[in-house]
């Protein structure tokens, strides 16, 4: 059986999430599963069909970046599919994992994406290094430490943590920070 994945980041990608399944069905996916969520979110779908594929059964997706959100976690989806003897099938890479090569041009495409995140990164680092020596970059204000002051009014009424922490709208172990500081 062939069986499809389609997955958007955000809702208001509608055009690009009906273009996947449309993808998806002219290549002879007989069930899709399809979500809009962030690849670092929780990805059910996904977890749904990593779980309904079976032996002899291909997994179709339009892009890897819709199946993977960085290389362990493809290395991981990949293994899963091979543990149950299902294959991977990359559209726009015309990547079938079925076959030596198609393997060998995954393992080369994961570490592309992996050395490209790790440049990035590092891009990242040096831009806000240089933003902090020029005073430009303050970082994240802690929510928690502006605060403060409520966190403890409300102790001192006679509150417990986790009435404060709704109260204030930041989590217990916060409130707990606040108090011992």
């Amino acid at each position: 059986m062939r069986v499809g994945y389609a997955r958007t980041s955000t809702v208001d990608q509608v055009a690009g999430l009906e273009a996947q399944q449309r993808d998806l069905v002219a290549r002879g996916c007989e069930k899709i599963f399809v979500e809009q969520v962030s690849s670092v979110a929780q990805r059910q779908q996904l977890q749904a069909c990593l779980e309904f594929v079976r032996e002899g059964d291909t997994l179709i997706v339009t892009k890897l970046d819709r199946l993977a959100r960085s290389v362990p976690n493809l290395i991981e989806i990949v293994a899963t599919l091979e543990a149950k003897r299902v294959g991977l099938h990359v559209l726009d890479l015309g990547m079938d994992t079925t076959t030596p090569q198609g393997r060998l041009v995954l393992t080369v495409l994961g570490a592309i994406a992996e050395f490209e995140r790790s440049l990035m990164l590092e891009r990242q680092r040096e831009g806000i290094a240089k933003a902090k020596s020029e005073g430009r970059y303050k970082g994240r204000a802690p929510t928690a430490q502006r605060k403060a002051a409520s966190v403890r009014e409300l102790k001192a009424k006679g509150l417990g943590a986790s009435a404060i922490a709704q109260e204030v709208g930041i989590s217990r172990a916060s409130v707990y920070r606040v108090l011992g500081s």
